[in-house]
């Protein structure tokens, strides 16, 4: 990989598999100084701003920041800094639109997530990723 990295981009889900990916991506920015942005994708339309909070995106905003509260505080640990972000949509697509616009120097993805028809396959996000992504893509197994 051709030079500095300062922005890495880490999906999370709460599973194993993307919790080892931030693992990795916290021994890379602490050897490149970098910094670690978690993002979690919330599988829904985003709601238009005026419409009230459903209880099914309410328990998925408050499962979104107790992972993010885990990653931070073990990326803490390490003295790196991370910055959780919450997006709607497309898990794959949303992956690598934020890297592109936001300037992110690589992604660092488990293989697999929480869902167990997705599971069946390689990683069916991880997959999309690193096929789609204009960034260079680290998938952690």
């Amino acid at each position: 990989m051709v030079g500095k990295i300062s922005k890495i981009l880490v999906p999370l889900d709460g599973s194993s598999n993307s919790f080892r990916g931030l693992d990795m991506a916290i021994h890379m920015a602490r050897e490149s100084h970098s910094t670690i942005t978690g993002i979690y994708i919330l599988g829904i339309t985003k709601p238009r701003t005026n419409d009230p909070i459903t209880p099914v995106e309410k328990i998925l905003l408050e499962h979104a920041q107790k992972i993010m509260k885990k990653a931070k505080l073990k990326a803490a640990k390490k003295g790196i800094v991370f910055f959780d972000r919450v997006s709607y949509g497309d898990e794959g697509k949303r992956i690598v639109e934020i890297a592109d616009k936001n300037n992110f120097d690589m992604i660092v993805i488990g293989s697999r997530g929480m869902g167990a028809a997705k599971e069946m396959f390689l990683g069916s996000t991880s997959n999309y990723v690193l096929h789609k992504s204009k960034k260079p893509v680290l998938i952690a197994k």
